[in-house]
């Protein structure tokens, strides 16, 4: 693994944890002497994982519509800032510099890009694995609906087994790098 996007908020929502985790993948990422994709802003949580990750001279590829350059402060210090037209294009475009992908705790849209990752994984576009932080139990009520949409036969059984989640950054980390791997 080269490579990983994250996505997550633009906000550090109120939990002090959201923004430690973040900061903590992003110093893990760029001590593993991975390059970190994510959404190009210097606010909030995108904010805090781009500057764990520089903390380590890691290298960070931000990726931020242009309409919303000016909204979420795109961050100022990263080795290459790639402007798009949507945000459509901008989850296009981390999935082209990614092996993998992982969500960080966010608003709605972190769950569409952390939901469209997983789709393009189930209908084959990729096979990049696919992992879900669970900072303080954020997570818990998706993973229940999760169970629940398979209970209820609207998600295919093994479908589960797409999203790798942890508690632990570094765990994440980890699965993320075997499970690269064992898809080449």
């Amino acid at each position: 693994m080269k490579s990983v996007a994250v996505f997550c908020g633009s906000q550090s929502g109120n939990d002090s944890a959201f923004a430690a985790a973040a900061r903590t993948l992003g110093v893990g990422v760029a001590r593993r002497g991975w390059t970190l994709v994510y959404g190009g802003s210097s606010f909030g949580l995108m904010g805090a994982l781009a500057n764990g990750a520089l903390s380590q001279d890691g290298k960070v590829i931000g990726v931020i519509p242009r309409a919303l350059r000016k909204a979420e402060q795109a961050h100022g210090g990263l080795q290459e800032l790639i402007e798009v037209d949507t945000l459509q294009a901008r989850k296009q475009t981390m999935a082209v510099y990614a092996d993998g992908f992982i969500a960080l705790p966010g608003g709605f849209g972190t769950l569409d890009e952390l939901t469209e990752m997983i789709t393009w994984n189930q209908l084959g576009l990729h096979y990049k694995p696919v992992g879900l932080l669970n900072v303080a139990g954020f997570y818990d009520s998706l993973l229940k609906w999760i169970e629940h949409a398979g209970a209820q036969g609207l998600v295919r059984k093994g479908s589960s087994g797409l999203l790798l989640m942890e508690s632990d950054p570094a765990a994440l980390l980890d699965r993320l790098s075997a499970a690269c791997e064992l898809s080449k």
